[in-house]
């Protein structure tokens, strides 16, 4: 199962959350910044439903999968202010 932690962290003059190298956009404050990184991580955690995926791969060959839509990840919400 995949592992999303969302990073609290100082951005451009305010505050954002930060997933691997992608901010999100920036908030005025730092509890702003933490609602919504809560709510985009609760957001990952909601099952979808069954869907195809087309993808083009590493080698440039195009992909496609069956998504059964309940294989959601765990997350996590950290304060890098802390």
């Amino acid at each position: 199962m995949t592992d999303i932690t969302y990073i609290i962290v100082e951005h451009d003059g305010g505050w954002a959350y930060k997933v691997g190298d992608v901010f999100s956009e920036t908030f005025r404050t730092h509890d702003a910044a933490l609602h919504a990184a809560q709510r985009a991580a609760g957001e990952q955690r909601v099952a979808g439903e069954e869907t195809g995926i087309s993808y083009e791969d590493e080698r440039g060959q195009w992909r496609e999968e069956l998504s059964a839509g309940d294989d959601r990840p765990t997350t996590h919400v950290v304060d890098g202010k802390k």
